[in-house]
């Protein structure tokens, strides 16, 4: 099922499954067990630690990006994808993938 964004609509992560390696491909199921951390970030700001003691509730730090602009998706602190914020169930907040990125080793 696709989403007005054309992107299609995927069920929670806990329910896939990983797929076998191809014809000459590398048998990774030894690694699908292994745990990764995956962060998104909205965005970054350089701030003096002068700056950063004056902050507090409702304060506002501007970041580099822009509204609307992709987010940058890490697998254990390597850029790995850009990808949209979008919301899923419960109001929580999740990341679509829009663009892969190919680092110097490939991913």
């Amino acid at each position: 099922m696709a989403d007005p964004s054309g992107f299609e609509t995927l069920g929670p992560l806990d329910n896939a499954s990983p797929r076998p390696a191809g014809p000459g491909g590398r048998d990774l199921e030894a690694v699908y067990d292994i745990p990764v951390q995956v962060s998104a970030v909205l965005g970054r700001a350089t701030m003096q630690v002068s700056q950063l003691l004056k902050l507090g509730r409702g304060a506002v730090v501007e970041l580099d990006r822009k509204l609307g602009e992709a987010v940058d998706i890490y697998v254990n602190n390597r850029l790995v994808a850009r990808g949209e914020v979008v919301m899923v169930e419960d109001n929580r907040l999740g990341v679509t993938m829009t663009e892969i990125v190919k680092g110097d080793r490939g991913i």
